[in-house]
């Protein structure tokens, strides 16, 4: 049950990222810079981007005795979009009155990348 749980945690934070990353792209190309989500900067980070963050760790730790390659690589799939995303930002322009801590980009996804490293070596 608890893996279950776990893998649908995870799919959902894919989902999030996937949505988080289509809406940056669509705000990227228009002129005034709004994506097709009704969301600011700042809230589409902490709507979208936070959820996505959490709950893959959370998942790792629930489902922490059980054994599963998938759920080690959803959770590795989350990383990567979370790295991917944070390497799209760097070579973009900041918005004014914005700073990007390069190390606030990638810890997560390391973080997630590991955890899903682990997961997958315990299978």
């Amino acid at each position: 049950m608890l893996l279950k749980t776990s893998i649908v945690l995870s799919a959902i934070s894919i989902g999030l990222l996937v949505l988080y990353g289509a809406d940056v792209a669509v705000a990227m190309g228009s002129d005034n810079h709004d994506g097709f989500l009704p969301l600011d900067d700042m809230q589409r980070g902490a709507g979208l981007g936070g959820p996505a963050i959490l709950l893959p760790i959370i998942a790792f730790f629930i489902s922490f005795k059980q054994p599963s390659m998938k759920l080690g690589g959803l959770i590795i799939v989350s990383g990567v979009l979370i790295l991917i995303g944070g390497l799209a930002m760097v070579g973009t322009p900041a918005p004014e009155g914005v700073e990007r801590n390069p190390i606030m980009l990638f810890a997560p996804a390391i973080l997630q990348i590991a955890l899903g490293a682990i997961k997958i070596k315990k299978s």
